[in-house]
């Protein structure tokens, strides 16, 4: 084979792997691993705070509010899955050099275009949901500003940061918006003195009878909470940071898992916000992210406009960590599609995924951004709304299933491959996507029979 480096690819202080071979040198995938420490943390941190934004934190204060404790084990469980997935993800491109797209691209042409058109819908609904998102505390804080100039604000000051391509300077900023996203929400759960007892039954598993909507929350805590195509850029994030080699392998463990577990006791404290300020006193919130805005009030009420402003201030650290990881990680993912459907999937290196500063990284940092400007002024189209519901079903057993593919292939090296409770721990994670996928999928389409959506 020709070692002549491919076509476009810009020179560098060293390459990444030989671009003549598949995968790692047998040196490179015997390197002493790197050993993990606590201020490693990063990639995993980005990806965890990204899948955390405002609709997710609704979903669990109604579940709690509803049920009290008695779904606190699909808290876990959710956790555990995102884990086992984020993990995949990131083990498939440090044992290959290859991108999650490139892998995808692999098993053949049909998953870029349900991808292609998948991540065209999503950034351009996403878009205009995460912008309202970070300007409804705003807004609330300072009521005199309109919402919309809020949400315009947000997603140009997301642009800007994002279009100057420096992952430090966004892992960075993630890390202080998680940080006070954490404390926030952490001092205002503690602040209603939960019952212990009470939060350790709650994580045996049962479900509670007599309520038929039950379901449909135990499959969203479990599979919802925590990102969906966000889970797919960990791989993006990884690259980012420099961990681009087999050695890296166990320093990525420790930061998907401290990461999720982290994000998992945000989310418990959201959930005793829930029973503790919502189910005890029979309070109902407002559907989407306006419940948030209900829950401060409560705080309000309850503890003073101080907490309340605690609150908010979580609330906007919140979304605006989402808006922040989702315009930086998608792009990346958008940018490497587009090379993935423009050459052929065995010509692809890891060093061939394009960076923010390419042309299609650019292209999806503005439709992130500008097309769903008009959605903020406008009802969102149904016809969106529908595309959107139905391909989104999709993606997360999509993922799943991929990942038991790609990851026990004998292409992979042998010591990397899924072993039988990654296996397992997957087709769990396949079955719970896929009949929380035929839910959302049924609510999507219902309008086109007559139904609600």
């Amino acid at each position: 084979m020709s070692s002549t480096p491919s076509p476009g690819r810009s020179p560098g202080p060293q390459p990444i792997h030989n671009p003549d071979i598949v995968g790692f040198t047998q040196a490179e995938i015997d390197a002493t691993p790197v050993r993990p420490k606590w201020n490693s943390l990063g990639p995993g941190i980005v990806a965890a705070a990204t899948g955390v934004g405002a609709a997710d934190l609704v979903a669990t204060l109604t579940a709690g509010s509803r049920y009290g404790y008695a779904l606190m084990w699909a808290v876990v469980l959710g956790v555990l899955f995102k884990i086992v997935l984020v993990e995949g993800v990131g083990r498939y491109f440090l044992a290959t050099g290859k991108t999650i797209l490139q892998g995808w691209r692999t098993l053949g042409s049909w998953t870029s275009w349900y991808f292609g058109a998948y991540i065209l819908i999503w950034g351009v609904v996403y878009g205009a949901t995460a912008m309202s998102s970070t300007a409804l505390p705003l807004a609330a804080l300072f009521p005199g500003v309109d919402v919309t100039l809020f949400a315009i604000a947000a997603g140009l000051l997301g642009l800007a940061l994002v279009w100057l391509d420096r992952y430090r300077l966004i892992e960075t900023l993630m890390m202080v918006l998680i940080g006070v996203m954490f404390v926030t929400v952490l001092l205002s759960a503690v602040l209603t003195a939960p019952n212990l007892g009470e939060i350790l039954a709650g994580l045996v598993p049962r479900i509670p009878s007599g309520d038929p909507e039950v379901m449909f929350y135990v499959l969203g805590l479990a599979g919802g909470v925590g990102g969906t195509i966000t889970l797919a850029a960990y791989g993006y994030w990884l690259r980012a940071k420099g961990w681009n080699v087999p050695k890296y392998m166990t320093v990525m463990r420790f930061d998907n898992t401290t990461s999720y577990i982290l994000t998992g006791i945000f989310v418990i404290a959201t959930m005793i916000m829930g029973v503790e300020l919502l189910n005890s006193a029979g309070v109902a919130i407002s559907k989407g992210d306006k419940g948030l805005l209900d829950v401060g009030e409560v705080l309000a009420q309850r503890y003073g406009q101080a907490w309340a402003t605690v609150f908010l201030v979580g609330f906007f650290a919140a979304s605006f960590s989402s808006l922040l990881g989702v315009w930086h990680g998608v792009s990346l993912m958008f940018a490497d599609f587009w090379t993935n459907v423009r050459r052929p999937a065995d010509e692809l290196d890891q060093d061939d995924a394009p960076s923010l500063s390419s042309r299609p990284g650019r292209f999806f940092l503005l439709w992130l951004t500008i097309p769903p400007m008009a959605l903020l002024f406008l009802d969102k189209p149904i016809f969106l709304i529908l595309l959107y519901g139905t391909l989104g079903a999709l993606f997360m057993p999509f993922l799943a299933i991929t990942l038991l593919v790609l990851n026990n292939r004998r292409s992979m090296p042998e010591r990397f491959r899924n072993r039988l409770v990654h296996n397992v721990l997957l087709g769990i994670t396949t079955l719970v996507f896929l009949v929380l996928g035929v839910s959302e999928l049924a609510k999507a389409l219902a309008p086109l029979f007559g139904g609600s959506a």
